[in-house]
């Protein structure tokens, strides 16, 4: 029975994207965007299963890559296409005008598809990545319509960024080429508890935890690239050595 623990904590998490899509059909953008987390608790928790219980297997690797590809590729894409849709400073679009423009979304989850097939046969992605994690991508996408109505009210700098067309699809193009890209970047596994061995991730997650206190959910985008930027420091430092 227990190697069927981690595959049914998978299924929940491909259960929460499906949650997902439908709560975007039904109009619900920020539920949608709750359920993503949702999903990346689970993403999670059926990894640290699989290592507790040791029940890692091929079927369950797999099974997680096809949630994955729903839950941090098409649920993160139909939000993008929301929030491109109801952005501003589209070129000549209004509510009648038919738009090309919010279908650009869906270049995220066709690069996550891509993503997660390039990591499944990558025999070097064991104690780091390669390219963005497609989790990584989905959470930064379900925290932007968090933010739009965390700022709704005052209509800051901040939220006129977020809420624009080309700040969005920017936000879409250029995750999507990290997510394929061949660029290094730290794993958040732990490697024991001693802080030698886990420098670069308890500073990253002492300084996102900070960010978090006092940005709260606008925090995220900053800790994406945080990640980002220790991952090159990291990185730079390695090839001098």
């Amino acid at each position: 029975m227990k190697n069927h623990v981690p595959n049914i904590i998978t299924l929940f998490n491909l259960l929460s994207g499906i949650l997902s899509i439908y709560a975007i059909m039904n109009d619900n953008i920020e539920l949608a965007a709750y359920l993503i987390f949702v999903a990346a608790g689970f993403d999670f928790l059926d990894g640290l299963a699989a290592r507790l219980l040791n029940a890692k297997s091929a079927m369950g690797a797999e099974l997680d890559s096809l949630a994955d590809v729903v839950s941090f590729g098409v649920a993160p894409g139909f939000i993008m296409f929301y929030m491109l849709s109801v952005s501003h400073g589209q070129p000549g679009h209004t509510a009648e005008n038919f738009s090309i423009i919010p279908f650009l979304a869906f270049i995220i989850p066709a690069f996550g598809a891509l993503r997660l097939a390039k990591f499944n046969v990558d025999t070097e992605q064991t104690t780091s990545f390669r390219g963005l994690p497609i989790p990584a991508m989905a959470i930064l996408v379900a925290s932007l319509p968090l933010i739009r109505s965390f700022l709704f009210e005052e209509k800051a700098f901040f939220y006129m960024i977020i809420t624009n067309t080309y700040f969005l699809l920017a936000i879409a193009i250029v995750g999507s080429i990290l997510m394929v890209s061949r660029f290094p970047m730290f794993s958040l596994k732990f490697v024991g508890i001693e802080f030698k061995n886990n420098m670069t991730k308890y500073i990253f997650l002492g300084m996102s935890l900070l960010l978090l206190i006092f940005l709260q959910i606008v925090a995220i985008p900053f800790i994406v690239l945080l990640y980002l930027f220790i991952s090159l420091v990291v990185y730079l430092v390695d090839i001098q050595d």
